[in-house]
């Protein structure tokens, strides 16, 4: 444990964050798979990675600099994102400016990025390094794995194989090029709470397989890989946005092909037919997304001519998020590596009760905090941290007079003060059985000690609940 003083004045910062929480959170976007260039050429990652920075606390931080006479240049973030095999050279890497947007995110996008054939790997991770403009480091943060491929594949996809099928639940990118030039790439996106074609951001969309018999009002999600001809859905992830039931179908030649029924692969040709609908399918127009309707083929039943704007390359995208917040600390290090939370174990009971945190980047110098109060902590792995559960007495609560609930959220707190929020919370419940024929009490009279004693001394004391906030 840190010392009882270092841990007063902590707990002080930490019940202040508690009631005003000021994080700051970089959002770091980009697709699964990414083709590889050979001898010359550039082939730009697409869609580009993007990073977008939300949260109130980076508005505390300017503030912070300006009262230092610093200015407002002394706040501007800055970036530079390249491979995680490259050198510490910024000129390897592409800066990233942030813009302000009209939700106040800031927003950057890494256009030039690509992979040579020089790089044998099958997997690489983007690197982000985060500056102010005054030279102060903010923090290093990395993308998921990314995998390589020299080019989409022609087969047909066997589900022996899942590395690059397509599942139900999972997040994707959709975008368009006309004529397969780069410049013309349009993006699938949400704005205004409207499907748009952007030609500078782009939205991820969860895919969801859908059951065909049911009506949109009902839908009812699937499990398994998505396969052409079958009825998905796409929900957007940032804002919830959500299209119609569509056909997924098949692109060969700019002909949706009707009768094809593999599973689809990573950066695919395919269409999206209006479930119900007489050959109609998304489209882009410009910046706008309209339906258009396919020309059916009388020699060729099973195919339907599509226009430029209907046919979509998909591709699988992931997201990484990482939150801190240094507004109530003085923080002199850089926030990175920011621990990430994965998973709970809760092993044993009562008085001895452990709880497991699994997750990544942890370091020697974290403790895990039970909302104000701090957990005994031990460092097991960069995987892996062990801490004793508090008992609910130091949330001013008695075990014999717990009636409800107490839900803390958990927290992982540095030692110089920088405190990281997690989606995860700790549920302390109540005993909720009685010894048979026990009559339930609405009010526990002044001489019922004895009787809960006994109550207590026949079940469990206690009965840990965990679970992870939607």
């Amino acid at each position: 444990r840190s010392n009882p003083y270092q841990t007063n004045l902590l707990r002080d910062g930490v019940q202040r964050y508690l009631q005003l929480p000021a994080d700051q959170t970089v959002l770091i976007l980009h697709a699964k798979v990414a083709q590889k260039s050979y001898g010359n050429e550039k082939r730009f990652f697409c869609p580009p990675p993007c990073v977008y920075l939300s949260g109130p606390g980076w508005k505390l931080k300017q503030e912070q600099i300006k009262a230092r006479d610093l200015g407002e240049e002394g706040f501007r973030v800055c970036g530079y994102m390249g491979l995680d095999s490259m050198g510490s050279s910024l000129m390897e890497t592409q800066k990233l400016s942030f813009e302000e947007q009209p939700d106040a995110k800031g927003f950057g996008c890494a256009k030039a990025l690509y992979i040579s054939d020089a790089d044998k790997r099958k997997h690489f991770r983007l690197v982000l390094k985060l500056f102010f403009s005054n030279g102060q480091e903010i923090g290093t943060f990395h993308s998921k794995l990314i995998k390589v491929i020299s080019k989409p594949s022609q087969k047909k996809q066997s589900l022996k194989n899942t590395d690059l099928c397509i599942s139900s639940g999972s997040k994707v990118s959709l975008f368009n090029r006309l004529r397969s030039q780069t410049v013309s790439t349009r993006y699938l996106s949400v704005e205004g709470g409207a499907f748009i074609a952007s030609a500078r951001q782009w939205a991820a969309f969860t895919l969801h397989l859908a059951d065909e018999r049911c009506t949109w009002s009902e839908f009812p999600l699937r499990e398994g890989y998505i396969r052409y001809g079958s009825v998905v859905q796409l929900v957007c992830t940032a804002t919830g946005v959500t299209l119609p039931p569509l056909i997924i179908r098949k692109v060969t030649k700019q002909y949706a092909m009707l009768d094809v029924d593999e599973p689809i692969s990573q950066l695919h040709k395919c269409a999206f037919q209006f479930q119900g609908s007489e050959r109609m399918y998304l489209c882009l127009s410009t910046e706008k997304v309209i339906q258009f309707q396919a020309s059916p083929c009388p020699k060729e039943a099973n195919r339907e001519l599509l226009n430029d704007g209907s046919c979509w390359t998909i591709i699988g995208t992931e997201t990484v998020e990482y939150t801190f917040s240094e507004g109530l600390a003085c923080v002199r290090e850089p926030v990175s590596p920011v621990p990430l939370i994965t998973a709970l174990q809760l092993t044993g009971g009562g008085d001895v009760a452990m709880l497991e945190v699994q997750g990544e980047y942890f370091h020697t110098h974290l403790k895990v905090w039970f909302g104000d109060v701090e957990a005994e902590t031990m460092y097991r792995s960069p995987k892996s941290l062990m801490c004793v559960v508090p008992d609910v007495s130091a949330f001013g609560s008695d075990w014999r007079w717990l009636r409800y609930p107490i839900t803390v959220p958990l927290l992982l707190i540095r030692d110089d003060g920088l405190i990281y929020s997690s989606s995860f919370t700790f549920t302390y419940t109540p005993e909720q059985s009685f010894i048979p024929g026990q009559q339930v009490l609405s009010d526990v009279p002044q001489d019922s000690d004895k009787l809960l004693d006994s109550i207590h001394q026949e079940f469990t004391r206690t009965n840990f609940h965990l679970f992870m906030q939607s």
